[in-house]
């Protein structure tokens, strides 16, 4: 018999944490099914996403180690999946410790440990520092870069 994982998140700005996480999550079984959260349920949970869901499907949908992928629309469909897909360990990264272990009634829960230094958190917040530097400085500093690759040539 097939040992089934589960695991839910949202994969906006894929990055090497997700895939490593996925691939983690693959060894603990045969087949991984991935909940890839909608833009209306994370509109729900205060997240705003910056690629919609069908691409952020499709995109975790391509990684060779994920077997199967479906929607996240809610916090309470978890145990649905658990039963409707013959769950038999339930998987997210450690940010989320203990907030599913009333999950335990229907499988194994395993918390990995996330990709040390990356998070979409974090790109996102490096996106909006970039974004916030005045046109001119970015113009003047170009300006710069020019005159001194004049001075390698």
């Amino acid at each position: 018999m097939k040992k089934r994982v589960i695991t839910y998140g949202t994969f906006d700005m894929f990055h090497i944490g997700h895939l490593r996480l996925l691939q983690r999550l693959k060894k603990l079984g045969d087949e991984l099914i991935v909940a890839v959260s909608t833009d209306e349920f994370n509109s729900l949970k205060g997240k705003k996403t910056l690629i919609p869901h069908e691409q952020r499907a499709e995109i975790v949908a391509n990684i060779k180690c994920v077997d199967k992928v479906i929607p996240e629309k809610n916090w309470e469909q978890k145990i649905e999946d658990i039963k409707k897909y013959n769950i038999d360990i339930f998987a997210i990264g450690d940010d989320w410790k203990g907030k599913f272990d009333f999950l335990k009634e229907y499988c194994e829960v395993v918390y990995l440990p996330r990709t040390k230094d990356i998070s979409t958190t974090q790109l996102k917040k490096s996106l909006a520092n970039f974004m916030s530097i005045p046109k001119e400085d970015i113009i003047k500093a170009f300006e710069v870069i020019e005159i001194l690759k004049k001075d390698f040539e």
